[in-house]
C-alpha cells in the first residue's frame, strides 16, 4: 500500500508540474501546438521506456475492448481542456475543479460499473468525501485571495 501511495502522490506532483509547463508553452504557441508537443513527447518517451522495460512485448498487447484503443484521443481532450481552463481560471482553481470532476465521475463509474469496471457499492461516506473536497475548494477560492491588479497581471503574462 505504501508504494501505491507513493506513486499516487508522485502522479499528483507530476501532473501539477506538467500543467504549469503546459500553461507556459501555451502562452507562446497556442493550444493545439501545446497539445501536439505534450502528447508527441509523451509518445516518444513512452516508446523508449516501453522498449527498455518490455522489449518486444510492447508490441503484443492482450485482447481488449475496441474503444479502449482510443484513450490517446481522450488525452487530447484532457490537455486541451486543462490548458484552456488554466488560462481562464488560473492553475490552482482549474486543477481543483478538474480533481472534483475526476473524483465525481470516478464515483459514478465505480458505482454503476461502467467501462468494464467492477461495481463498487455507493456509500454516503464517498459522497461526503467529494462534498468536503468541494467545500474546501470553495473556501480556498472565496477565502480572501485577491485578484492581482492589472500591472501585476501584465508583468506575469510578459514573464
Amino acid at each position: 500500500m505504501a508504494i501505491g501511495l507513493f506513486f499516487a502522490v508522485a502522479a499528483g506532483a507530476l501532473v501539477g508540474m506538467q500543467n504549469v509547463f503546459n500553461s507556459r508553452v501555451n502562452e507562446r504557441t497556442g493550444s493545439w501546438a501545446t497539445t501536439a508537443l505534450v502528447l508527441g513527447m509523451g509518445f516518444a518517451a513512452s516508446l523508449v521506456m516501453g522498449l527498455v522495460f518490455e522489449g518486444a512485448g510492447l508490441f503484443a498487447p492482450k485482447p481488449m475492448e475496441m474503444w479502449f484503443w482510443f484513450s490517446g484521443l481522450i488525452g487530447v481532450g484532457v490537455v486541451t481542456c486543462l490548458v484552456q481552463g488554466m488560462k481562464r481560471l488560473g492553475p490552482t482553481f482549474a486543477v481543483s475543479i478538474m480533481m472534483i470532476s475526476q473524483l465525481s465521475f470516478a464515483l459514478v463509474w465505480d458505482t454503476f460499473g461502467w467501462m468494464g469496471l467492477e461495481k463498487v457499492p455507493f456509500t454516503w461516506q464517498q459522497l461526503i468525501g467529494v462534498l468536503v473536497i468541494v467545500s474546501g475548494i470553495i473556501v480556498f477560492k472565496l477565502g480572501g485571495a485577491k485578484e492581482p491588479n492589472t500591472e501585476t497581471k501584465t508583468k506575469r503574462q510578459a514573464g
